[in-house]
């Protein structure tokens, strides 16, 4: 990891120090995925095959999972695997349905009624990755608030394994949320066989979870398109900034980035800590705890992207924070709240020694599908509200009419929109008669 000092940094060589890795190949993920979604529309459910044979390296004769495959990943996991799934669900069911909204009714003024309305949105497409490391995790993190929501539809479509089988963890975890119509597809073809809809699989209106670049990109192409679907937000490749101060543990901090580091070789890790003598204990921690991983080849690459930044002082380290936007921001230091008061752009924050970003990834109840790439400037993490839409409603009497309609009258042209006002005074000519 490259050891930065932030204060001898000019303006340009910052931006570089807090990019992401994967922008640079951006250009050519975005036509490889066109490519994709393009072949998905035009050939269905053959595509897909397609797809899963080149990229999964299986030859499926069925998309969709079985009764027989629920029942045998049931089987397949011991009680303690499924105790820890329940309880998993457990918390994020409590912290999502705290999270419930209420229709609201107000009189704005005499006669002239406001309402604001929550619905489920009516069909919900669920993505989970698999691969090398297969998220059940993110199967509760979507299907928990769905379920809640009370989405009529929800698909969820995950990659499946070499022998074309699903990750049992999985199909567990999306039984607990009540999901039963999953489907062996991933990457940048479930996206858009969500998007768009196969034979096999219904079209959805709105594409939730996170993936790599390609299901990113993936997620951004087909939000752009009218007939597409809209999704949750940008979540791509895994990111994690931890700032350190002397109080800290380097063996926790060096845990900390490397349980994001083994997602894959596009995640990032970020550093930021006052002295390079910490820097130096964790670097070795690092070297440490690396060769114990059985993911350490991936760990690898992706620590080799990185970087470790030295700050002039907490409001320094609060500043770069701000500006990297990262998707988890962890503050080992002596009184992390007083700096969380500054903090206005991160996913989630993990607050003191004794709270790793690993509880927000499993059971603490939080979710942990959050914006990447800085999307966390003007996103926010996965919650219930996601899942739902608002409808506001209005409704006047006659005296409400009469009280307000000679100010939307008069505000109708000031527009010059004839029609507007004629809406209006056409009903009040009727009521003074």
């Amino acid at each position: 990891m490259d050891l930065l000092a932030w204060k001898n940094l000019p303006a340009s060589r910052r931006a570089a120090a807090l990019r992401r890795p994967a922008q640079s190949a951006q250009p050519a993920i975005a036509a490889a995925v066109r490519a994709i979604v393009a072949a998905v529309r035009r050939d269905g459910d053959a595509a897909l095959r397609r797809f899963t044979e080149k990229f999964d390296r299986v030859t499926l004769r069925t998309l969709r999972v079985t009764e027989a495959e629920f029942a045998a990943a049931e089987k397949s996991l011991s009680r303690a695997d499924l105790a820890a799934l329940r309880t998993a669900c457990r918390n994020i069911r409590r912290f999502h349905a705290a999270q419930r909204s209420k229709d609201l009714r107000v009189e704005t003024q005499p006669g002239i009624v406001c309402e604001k309305t929550v619905r489920p949105i009516g069909r919900v497409g669920l993505y989970v990755p698999g691969g090398s490391a297969p998220l059940p995790s993110t199967a509760l993190m979507l299907g928990v608030p769905s379920q809640l929501a009370g989405n009529p539809v929800r698909v969820l479509c995950t990659p499946p394994d070499k022998n074309g089988r699903i990750n049992p963890w999985i199909l567990c975890a999306a039984r607990l949320c009540g999901i039963t119509e999953i489907y062996k597809v991933g990457g940048a073809q479930a996206i858009a066989a969500m998007a768009y809809g196969t034979v096999s699989i219904p079209k959805c209106d709105k594409l939730f979870g996170p993936g790599n670049a390609f299901v990113t990109e993936a997620k951004q192409q087909v939000a752009r398109d009218a007939a597409g679907a809209a999704i949750d937000l940008p979540a791509g490749p895994s990111e994690v900034m931890v700032i350190a101060d002397g109080t800290a543990d380097a063996s926790f901090v060096a845990a900390d980035l490397l349980s994001q580091a083994e997602h894959g070789p596009d995640s990032q890790v970020v550093l930021v800590t006052f002295a390079k003598s910490f820097a130096a204990q964790v670097a070795l921690e690092i070297k440490r705890q690396l060769a114990l991983l059985p993911r350490r080849a991936i760990a690898r690459r992706a620590l080799a992207k990185s970087r470790v930044i030295l700050a002039a002082s907490p409001a320094e380290a609060v500043e770069i924070a701000n500006a990297y936007a990262p998707e988890h921001l962890i503050l080992q230091v002596r009184k992390p709240r007083a700096l969380l008061s500054k903090i206005t752009t991160a996913g989630s924050v993990f607050l003191g020694l004794w709270t790793p970003e690993s509880l927000g990834d499993y059971a603490s109840g939080t979710n942990h599908v959050l914006p990447t790439y800085g999307w966390a400037r003007a996103c926010s993490g996965l919650g219930l509200s996601d899942f739902q839409r608002t409808m506001t409603v209005q409704e006047a009497s006659p005296l409400g009419l009469c009280r307000l309609g000679q100010v939307v009258a008069r505000l109708a042209t000031a527009e010059n929109l004839i029609a507007h006002r004629r809406a209006v005074t056409i009903r009040l000519q009727k009521l003074a008669r």
